[in-house]
């Protein structure tokens, strides 16, 4: 599925992105000016008053001028700070919109491959290093180059000889010195992000599985393995370090240099007559802050190199061709309730060869109830991704209305389903907000109905009603309220067909059938297919089929 580049993102804010730009370079100008305007300035005062001309120097001009930098360079580093913050936060918020759009449409069948620790590390840190890059990265270097070429301009002006010098130190220290110090750093730059990742990863999964870890002694020696991944990345962290003093020892070492040259420059211009000695001096105090500025060339061409590497990793996720494609001319989805059929379905995973469905037929009416049972890894619940189009059968056809499900748009088709998987979250927020994921348009009324049904009406009140705090992936609640929860949601869509993975996963037996049955009084006229291995009270499903060795078998 194509989408919007993440270039996209960037030329969304331009306008800001050249402000800032402007402002960095207007700060740079103006402290640069500054600086060789003093040294000019306190060089003709002295030479003034030694030579006891100091009431006919000019005073005044160059004061208002120092005045007037001074407040343009306070000002400007205001706004520029500003302006920069603020486009930083907008990209950073769209960009994540943008990752989370593209990556959507991926999720279960191609994020299925990506552990959620990963996932987290590129959503996080790796768009957290792509954010910055036109004001940390780019903008510093236009803005340096746009001040280079100003400062060279200036010096052609007064002395033609100084702006070959500047040209040159401009070069070595805004370009040169940087890419000694970042060359062949992609590769070390795509070590440290993945190192972050799986350091991200292993944290982020022990503390998920902290109850497991605890009850089987592994605390220990996971914590471990998170101590060696944050060492390595230590080690890479040290590494990047190293490169970038290595620039600035030799940018200064440079800066040295090249001053020293500009120094015996600007006395040689001064003793044959070529310029003036604040000229002189003015030359000498631009080129020291002209190598001031450059001082930050490396750091933006880290930064770039960052940027480059993370932005790659956002887009090994969201450049995936997507499991299933929506047709170029959809139908239409029939609007009456329809019946579903599999017809001579085979499917095997990518990079398998067992087939986990080999010809399976199926057929549920408009109304009907049916329960697929198997064991464990028997196919199940690829039986469901098949009806929920999150794959296309290999062979065969899946129908609704006697239309094949790929002639429908995903969006379209997904309408006319409920689904409750296996482990269905429940979200931080209140009761109101995880019953309307179910039914965004659904009154209050609504929702005390659909929690009657599922009996969590007593519930909800005794918590305070509709708009009471459920806590992170529901602590306030039991399994089976949590449960009962999701099937209300489910409940919610008013779909024609619903479908149900493992919906009592985890629940004691008492519970698990007083949540059927309550599922059963509820669905109404909806049909019904439910993936199980649980036994099931009488009345819930109409027919019970077992799947085996990629076959269905109807059982008595």
């Amino acid at each position: 599925m194509s989408g919007p580049s993440m270039r996209s993102v960037f030329r969304r804010h331009r306008w800001r992105l050249l402000l800032s730009v402007v402002l960095l370079f207007t700060t740079m100008l103006a402290g640069v000016s500054l600086l060789g305007l003093s040294g000019g300035f306190l060089t003709g005062a002295a030479l003034a008053g030694a030579a006891g001309m100091a009431r006919s120097f000019n005073f005044f001009s160059p004061s208002a001028g120092i005045r007037g930098l001074t407040m343009a360079r306070i000002v400007s580093r205001y706004f520029e700070k500003l302006v920069g913050h603020d486009v930083t936060l907008r990209i950073a918020r769209d960009l994540r919109v943008w990752f989370f759009r593209r990556a959507l449409p991926l999720a279960p069948a191609r994020l299925g491959s990506s552990r959620t620790g990963e996932l987290l590390a590129r959503l996080v840190t790796d768009i957290g290093e792509v954010d910055g890059r036109m004001v940390r990265a780019v903008g510093p270097l236009l803005a340096l180059a746009a001040m280079a070429l100003a400062a060279v301009v200036a010096a052609v002006v007064i002395h033609w000889p100084a702006a070959v010098l500047l040209l040159v130190l401009a070069l070595l220290v805004g370009a040169g010195v940087p890419w000694l110090a970042v060359r062949r750093g992609e590769a070390g730059e795509s070590l440290r992000a993945q190192q972050r990742a799986t350091l991200r990863t292993i944290a982020f999964e022990g503390l998920e599985g902290v109850a497991d870890l605890t009850a089987l002694h592994a605390s220990d020696a996971w914590t471990l393995r998170v101590d060696e991944a944050a060492r390595q990345l230590a080690r890479s962290d040290s590494l990047r370090r190293r490169r970038l003093i290595g620039g600035n020892v030799l940018h200064a070492a440079i800066s040295g240099l090249g001053l020293v040259a500009m120094l015996w420059l600007a006395l040689a211009a001064f003793e044959a007559g070529s310029v003036s000695a604040p000229l002189a001096a003015t030359l000498v105090f631009m080129t020291v802050a002209l190598l001031e500025v450059a001082a930050g060339s490396g750091l933006a061409w880290q930064a770039l190199q960052s940027a480059k590497v993370a932005g790659e990793r956002l887009e090994q996720i969201v450049e995936q061709a997507p499991a299933v494609d929506d047709p170029a001319q959809p139908m239409a989805v029939p609007q009456t309730a329809a019946e579903v059929s599999f017809e001579q379905v085979v499917f095997t995973w990518p990079g398998e060869s067992r087939q986990l469905l080999d010809g399976v037929d199926l057929r549920l009416a408009p109304g009907e109830r049916i329960a697929i049972r198997g064991d464990s890894g028997c196919g199940k619940t690829t039986l469901s991704a098949l009806l929920l189009r999150l794959w296309d059968p290999l062979q065969g056809v899946v129908r609704y209305g006697g239309i094949d499900l790929r002639q429908f748009a995903q969006a379209d088709w997904h309408r006319q389903i409920a689904w409750l998987p296996q482990g269905a979250p429940v979200f931080a927020g209140s009761i109101a907000d995880n019953l309307r994921l179910g039914g965004p348009q659904a009154t209050d009324d609504e929702l005390w109905e659909v929690l009657e049904q599922v009996r969590l009406g007593a519930w909800a009140r005794q918590q305070g009603g509709l708009q009471a705090w459920v806590g992170e992936n529901g602590a306030t609640m039991s399994a089976g309220q949590a449960r009962r929860l999701a099937l209300a949601r489910a409940l919610l869509r008013k779909a024609p067909l619903m479908v149900l993975d493992e919906p009592t996963e985890g629940l004691d037996v008492d519970t698990a059938h007083a949540l059927l049955n309550d599922l059963a009084a509820a669905l109404g006229e909806r049909s019904l297919l439910m993936i199980t291995h649980g036994y099931l009270p009488e009345g819930v499903v109409q027919r019970e089929y077992r799947l085996q060795q990629g076959r269905l078998t109807e059982q008595g």
